[in-house]
């Protein structure tokens, strides 16, 4: 939904439509081959896996779905930011839920997805909502890795965060689902519980990832 697609249109039906359109292609994440590379590994994708978890017939509450819109053209985009976040109902209670979409970029993060995570742990600490990762993640953007590390809220704040709500009391539950590299393997040790699955992974680092950083 590009703002010169909104300009061209003529009636509010016609923008409406167009954010809906833009909508179905956010909330499909990579394209159609990343999600049968997904399904062929035996996995399910970051949506379906949420759709299994939350209660049957609870509404999921999405947080940003247009989050990166329009952003890392040049790296053929990042929709929903890599990450899916919202409020479910687990088991009747509320969790603040965070699951990286494998079908995008093996569920890279990029600048704006910590923004997005960073949002999430903020309102979960706000309103003491116990929190879930659904983890699948090769870590950092390795091309744009020099716009996550440079501030006090950027990549590092997550595990700060994570120690914070630790010493408040309230829960986090990580489920690697798949990969968990690099810095993005800190967050699930992190938590009071973690499940891994037959077939998932947990390091920081291997070979051809030091290589792929540092040449």
């Amino acid at each position: 939904m590009a703002e010169k697609t909104l300009e061209a249109c003529q009636s509010w039906d016609e923008v409406l439509e167009t954010i809906r359109s833009s909508q179905r292609e956010v909330e499909l994440g990579g394209d159609i081959p990343a999600i049968e590379r997904q399904h062929q590994k035996g996995r399910l994708t970051a949506r379906e896996r949420i759709d299994r978890l939350v209660d049957p017939g609870v509404e999921f509450f999405e947080l940003g779905l247009f989050s990166a819109f329009d952003m890392y053209h040049e790296w053929g985009g990042a929709p929903a930011a890599s990450v899916i976040v919202g409020i479910g109902q687990v088991a009747g209670r509320q969790f603040m839920i965070i699951a990286n979409d494998a079908t995008v970029k093996a569920g890279s993060f990029f600048p704006m997805t910590v923004k997005k995570v960073l949002r999430a742990q903020r309102i979960a600490i706000s309103n003491r909502l116990p929190l879930i990762y659904l983890v699948d993640s090769a870590g950092v953007f390795l091309p744009l890795q020099d716009e996550i590390f440079p501030d006090e809220d950027d990549f590092g704040r997550i595990f700060r965060n994570n120690a914070r709500i630790s010493a408040t009391g309230i829960p986090q539950i990580a489920a690697i689902m798949g990969n968990c590299v690099a810095g993005g393997a800190s967050l699930p040790v992190m938590c009071a519980k973690v499940l891994m699955p037959q077939g998932s992974g947990l390091y920081i680092a291997e070979p051809s990832l030091v290589k792929a950083a540092i040449g």
